[in-house]
């Protein structure tokens, strides 16, 4: 018994230890699977979140290459609206000079006319392009005058009335309320703006016409260009003030421009301190409202005398100086300033310039910056350290990037002027500079008219209906063809006909409304 109790103690103790070798390799089998479980769950969600950031990536760059294609695009349709912009004018010039030289029997004041009106064009193309690289790089300036409002609106209405007539197209100028004689803006930048929005309306619109109403109101005005044209749809409404956009429409594409007024005039009335807006309906018209904060004046400054040719100056003569490597821009300033009564001296290059300098003395230069050999900013330091302070400096160069006003203490010029310079510019940064006084033409006296025709026969009175009529919509062929007729119908009209057609030809056609008004 003794030993069987032994052997049953002995094998109920091997029982137990396998037992519990049993259940701690089980807990620890049941551990690993956990551990495991847990691992192969965590490498899943590493798993699913690579695959998600692959998602991600992926989505990013087709994105991106949405973006790039787009830009391409709209960088090709940019290139070809430039070419298109850029050689219209420059075949004017072009075609004009070439008749010149073979001394066609064209009038100067025709081609000089043509000549300038095609680098006027080329020169705000190049300025459209120039304010948009000003914005991103923050060197836009901005300058608060005194702005004759009337007057500036009354101009740019003006200057698109025979581009609208010429499209059968009417121009209506509406004031809604009163207008301050002058307010304080940038007269450029708020004129840009304005010729930008109404250029636009003529443009997009083929049938009805369009309409500036402004409405002034607590040192505030509401600008509306309305238009009866195209419209714009909805989803582009905000990509038109986009760079380089001009919306989808393929009617739209197609016309001339290179999509970046739009962009400009936002731009411009923000930093103005406005903003403007638009609504449209498709095949209805639409709508651009400005609203600008134009401070009036507390006291209006009295009226300046009308603008009349300069012959010369008071006070003992000047001599100025011209450094510019360009014979043609040296040329042009001597033929302005020569018979002016100053002394000028041409240098085509820094270090002729500065030996020049030595000689004459000069009481103002005129100074390139990009010439061979130097950098007109040297030659600038190396005037102002031989002649001092006394010596007006004046840059003058076609790279607007290095436009640097001067007159702050810290720069060695005095001023900056942007080629091509504009030469009534020129004459006032000149006057400026030298505290001059300029001699003017004398106005001339207006030759007394002669008298129209006390009446002329019942016969005439259609035609000048008709006149009227085609004035008040600005049609300037109409008027032509109109006064071809009274003329061959009405033989008694001639001279009232001889003295409307010097009118119509300048486009004068208030002058030739009270020429109307009369007759009677």
């Amino acid at each position: 018994m003794t030993m069987a109790r032994i052997l049953g103690t002995i094998c109920l103790g091997l029982a137990l230890a396998v037992a519990a070798t049993f259940g701690r390799l089980f807990l620890k089998a049941r551990e690993g699977r956990r551990a495991a479980d847990a691992a192969n769950r965590a490498q899943t969600e590493r798993l699913c979140a690579e695959i998600a950031a692959h998602r991600e990536t992926e989505a990013a760059l087709e994105r991106a290459r949405d973006a790039a294609e787009a830009a391409n695009a709209a960088k090709t349709r940019y290139l070809v609206a430039v070419s298109h912009e850029i050689r219209s004018p420059l075949n004017a010039i072009y075609g004009y000079a070439q008749l010149l030289e073979r001394g066609d029997s064209i009038p100067p004041a025709e081609a000089g006319g043509v000549i300038r009106r095609s680098a006027e064009h080329l020169t705000n193309l190049v300025e459209g392009l120039l304010d948009i690289s000003r914005v991103e790089s923050g060197v836009l300036q901005v300058r608060q005058e005194l702005v004759r409002l009337p007057a500036l609106l009354e101009q740019v209405v003006e200057m698109f009335r025979v581009q609208a007539a010429a499209k059968g197209l009417s121009l209506d100028y509406v004031v809604d309320g009163r207008l301050p004689a002058y307010v304080r803006t940038d007269e450029k930048r708020l004129r840009q703006i304005l010729i930008n929005l109404l250029s636009n309306a003529i443009k997009y619109t083929d049938a009805g016409g369009a309409t500036l109403t402004v409405r002034y109101r607590s040192q505030s005005a509401a600008i509306e260009v309305r238009d009866t044209g195209r419209g714009i749809p909805p989803e582009d409404l905000e990509r038109i003030f986009e760079p380089f956009e001009r919306g989808r429409a393929p009617d739209t594409v197609m016309q001339p421009g290179i999509g970046l007024g739009l962009a400009i005039t936002r731009v411009l009335a923000r930093i103005l301190g406005g903003d403007i807006t638009v609504t449209s309906e498709v095949g209805k018209g639409s709508a651009f409202l400005l609203r600008l904060m134009l401070p009036e004046p507390i006291e209006a400054p009295a009226g300046a005398a009308a603008y009349r040719r300069v012959i010369g100056y008071e006070g003992p003569r000047k001599t100025i100086l011209v450094i510019d490597d360009s014979p043609a821009q040296t040329t042009v300033v001597n033929h302005l300033l020569r018979p002016l009564g100053f002394a000028v001296f041409e240098a085509g290059g820094g270090a002729a310039g500065l030996a020049l300098a030595d000689h004459c003395a000069p009481d103002l230069v005129l100074l390139d910056i990009q010439m061979p050999g130097c950098s007109g900013w040297d030659i600038a330091d190396a005037l102002r350290a031989r002649f001092g302070a006394g010596l007006r400096i004046v840059m003058v160069s076609a790279n607007a990037h290095e436009f640097h006003a001067g007159r702050d203490g810290r720069r060695t010029h005095d001023a900056f002027l942007t080629k091509p310079v504009d030469l009534d510019a020129l004459l006032d940064m000149i006057a400026r500079q030298l505290r001059l006084d300029w001699i003017v033409e004398a106005a001339e006296a207006a030759p007394a008219a002669a008298p129209l025709p006390v009446a002329l026969p019942e016969g005439a009175k259609p035609y000048l209906d008709e006149l009227r009529r085609f004035m008040k919509l600005g049609h300037v062929r109409g008027i032509e063809t109109t006064l071809v007729t009274l003329e061959r119908n009405v033989p008694e009209s001639a001279e009232l006909v001889a003295r409307l057609r010097p009118q119509l030809a300048a486009f004068d056609l208030r002058g030739l409304a009270r020429t109307l008004d009369d007759v009677g």
